[in-house]
Formats: C-alpha cells, sequence, structure tokens
C-alpha cells in the first residue's frame, strides 16, 4: 500500500459551460497575477481523499499501450490544482490524499489505516475500484460520515437496487454508454444489429446494457454469438475466425462486448460483411478521449499532458472531475463544511462545468452525475449524445441511463 499527499494549485474552470473557455485563461495562468492580489487569506485546507484498489489487466493486442498505472489519480490531482485556483478568491485551500493498493491487498484495511493516518473517518472519498469494493468501502464504519464519489465502476446496479445515500457517481454507467451509442445508431439508421461478446463477466453486463438500450430506443439485436480468445492467435486466425462469427441476418452494425480488450481490436475489418464496429470497440461509446477538442476542452487536454505527460482517458476525467466538483461546490458556498458542500452536491441548484458543452448536476434520485457521452473512434468525436431528437421532459441529459421511475434506488429518499 502507498499513501501520499499533494497541495498544489493550478486552473480553474466554472460552473456552467459556457465560461469553461474563459476560466481555462485562469488555469493557463494569464490571470494569476490577481489571485496575488486578491486572493483572501486561507484556512486550514479541506482534504478530499483517493483510495484506489488497481487491478489485474491482460497484455494489450497489437502492442497496443497499456492502460496507465496512474489512471484516475492524475485526473484527482489536476482538479485539485484547479480547485486551489479557484478557492484562493474566496480564502479556501484543498488537500488530496491518495492510498492505493496492490491488485490482491485489503481495501478495507486500507481504509481503516487512512482513518488512523487522518485521525478521524474522511469526509469526500473518491473510489477507483470495482463495484464489489466500493460497496464494501460505501458499508465500512469508517466511512460512515463519507461522500463517495465513485470513478471507476460503471455498474448499473449501483444506480439502481444497490445504490448507497452517501455514493455520487461520477463515471457514467454502462446503460448511459451504450444509450448514447444506439441513439446515434438509430438516428443514422443502424438500427439492426448483430452482437458479438466475449465470456468475461463484465462482457456479460456489457451486453445486456446494449440490449436494454435497443430495446429503448427501437434498434433490433438480430443475432448474438459468443468469442474465446484463450488459446487462440488472432494474429493468424483473426481474418478467419471473425469471418465464420459474423456470418448472419443482414445488418448495419457489429457490436462488439469485450470490456477486457482480448479480441474487439481484431474484430474491426474482419467482419463477414463490410460494416462498421461499434461497442467496446471500433465506434465506441466514452465519458472522454482523446479527441474532444470543443466547448474549451483543449485546454484542459492540454493542461493535463503537461501534468501526467500522456492524453486524458474517461478515468482521469472522472478523477477531475469528482475534485472539481467537490471544490466547486465548496467555492459557491465559500465555505468549506462537509455538511453544507454534500448538501450543495445534491441540491437542485447545483451546477458545474466539464468541458461538455453543458452544465452538469448530480440527479437526486441515484446520485449519478448527468452529463453528455461522447461516441468516437481513435481518431475523431462522432457525436456527443444526448442526439439530437431524442427528448425528456426535464432534460435531455436524462435520456442517457437510469431514468427516476426506472431506478429501483430508494437510499436517496424517494424520488425527486
Amino acid at each position: 500500500m502507498s499513501t501520499r499527499a499533494d497541495f498544489s494549485d493550478g486552473g480553474r474552470k466554472g460552473s456552467r459551460a459556457t465560461r469553461d473557455a474563459f476560466r481555462a485563461l485562469v488555469a493557463a495562468g494569464l490571470w494569476l497575477w490577481a489571485g496575488a492580489a486578491l486572493a483572501a487569506p486561507a484556512g486550514a485546507p479541506l482534504t478530499i481523499h483517493y483510495l484506489e484498489r488497481r487491478i489485474e489487466r491482460p497484455t494489450p493486442l497489437n502492442n497496443e499501450p497499456r492502460v496507465p498505472e496512474d489512471e484516475g489519480l492524475r485526473g484527482a490531482e489536476l482538479g485539485l490544482r484547479d480547485g486551489n485556483a479557484t478557492g484562493r478568491f474566496v480564502g479556501l485551500t484543498f488537500a488530496l490524499k491518495p492510498t492505493v493498493v496492490a491488485p490482491g491487498a485489503d481495501l478495507l484495511a486500507a481504509l481503516a489505516a487512512l482513518v488512523r493516518e487522518n485521525g478521524g473517518p474522511p469526509r469526500f472519498l473518491v473510489v477507483n475500484a470495482p463495484a464489489d469494493d466500493l460497496l464494501a468501502v460505501a458499508d465500512a464504519p469508517e466511512a460512515r460520515e463519507a461522500v463517495l464519489l465513485n470513478v471507476g465502476a460503471p455498474d448499473t446496479r449501483l444506480r439502481d437496487r444497490d445504490c448507497r445515500a452517501r455514493l455520487l457517481h461520477v463515471s457514467p454507467s454502462r446503460d448511459m454508454l451504450t444509450d448514447a451509442l444506439v441513439q446515434l445508431l438509430v438516428h443514422k439508421r443502424w438500427g439492426r444489429l448483430l452482437l458479438v461478446s466475449g465470456p468475461g463477466p463484465d462482457d456479460a453486463l456489457y451486453a445486456e446494457a446494449l440490449r436494454r438500450s435497443a430495446r429503448k430506443f427501437g434498434a433490433r439485436i438480430l443475432a448474438e454469438a459468443t468469442f474465446d480468445a484463450r488459446g487462440a492467435d488472432l494474429r493468424d486466425s483473426a481474418l478467419k475466425e471473425f469471418v465464420l462469427l459474423t456470418r448472419g441476418p443482414d445488418h448495419d452494425a457489429v457490436a462488439v462486448a469485450d470490456e477486457r480488450g482480448e479480441f474487439g481490436g481484431n474484430l474491426v475489418y474482419n467482419t463477414a460483411a463490410p460494416r462498421p464496429v461499434v461497442g467496446t470497440h471500433g465506434l465506441t461509446p466514452a465519458a472522454w478521449g482523446r479527441p474532444v477538442e470543443a466547448w474549451a476542452a483543449v485546454q484542459l487536454q492540454g493542461r493535463f499532458a503537461k501534468l501526467a505527460g500522456r492524453p486524458m482517458g474517461p478515468v482521469d476525467w472522472a478523477g477531475w472531475m469528482a475534485v472539481h466538483a467537490v471544490t466547486e461546490a465548496a467555492t459557491q458556498l465559500t465555505s468549506s463544511d462537509p455538511a453544507a458542500i454534500r448538501d450543495r452536491l445534491l441540491s437542485k441548484k447545483f451546477e458545474v462545468g466539464g468541458f461538455k458543452g453543458r452544465a452538469l448536476s448530480f440527479r437526486p434520485w441515484n446520485g449519478q452525475l448527468r452529463q453528455p457521452v461522447f461516441v468516437l473512434w481513435p481518431g475523431a468525436v462522432v457525436a456527443a449524445a444526448p442526439v439530437e431528437g431524442f427528448l425528456h421532459r426535464r432534460t435531455e441529459l436524462d435520456t442517457l441511463g437510469l431514468d427516476e421511475p426506472e431506478s429501483a434506488c430508494r437510499a436517496f429518499g424517494g424520488h425527486g
């Protein structure tokens, strides 16, 4: 287990997307002279903790880069810099204390050690861990006073029957991701799908999310197939394997559910018919990606690359957004009172910018962050969902993921 702290300053984002471009100038350092002149005296910093369990990942296909070991944490560090740059104007300072444990380590023991070292339970805890670990932390006595911000677990059940009252979800759920994808496919009239799934439990969850999204928006899954890459050398057999696998009814696209990345990359251009590959590979829905540049996002991308030495990924964006949301709520209140900040985060009045062209907010019925979802291929943003034409009585953002009547979550005191 490794634990380290970071106290640092940097940029600022606004509470609405229309202010992002201006406040990115502050982040770039062009207005720091004003901060030195106008900053109010700072008190004790508000500490945000970051708790991560590293997970074992397979060797990437085709010599693709590995998932960075500091994914998520580096985004949180950038969020801290931004929060301190904003907070100085109202006399607030923030600190980040990360705790990262190995794949086989005891996460609850690490949480208990964190409490001992901190002299009390954390009040804001960004968690980057699988769903079962996240629930264990949420139910632990050591986290009874903490607001937890989930940046790594996309499981829809955490926003449904397995929700917790103090657990907010910064990362989009699988349902939000597949809803964004299927909206685009239906919009383009590519609604007839052939589904290919891997053997893993996460693959099954992604495939089920695709089925729900297809039913929700009027697409059709015409046929399904499974593929297990274990024992196969796709460098030699991909053309033969996938041509056989993807024969079937006439379809518009091949949807792939391969969250571990064991074969999906090789499915592209190896299908029986000339059809796009969509899902976990090919045309992919994501919270963030390297091609995102609109709405002043290029400023965030540049500052993250300068900090981390690599592009910003979806979990990095979620780590940044989690810390940014807490510091923005504190700045709006001009207060570091944890109870007031929690109430602000869940208030209908709370909105925060995320470089996505819309003001973001947490859903009061299950704690999920409302947000656009990008549909990308590695070279460009194809669309940002919700796609034009998909309407909602409250906000089009609620067409993505579990809407209020669909969620079985009651931990937030009922719906509304």
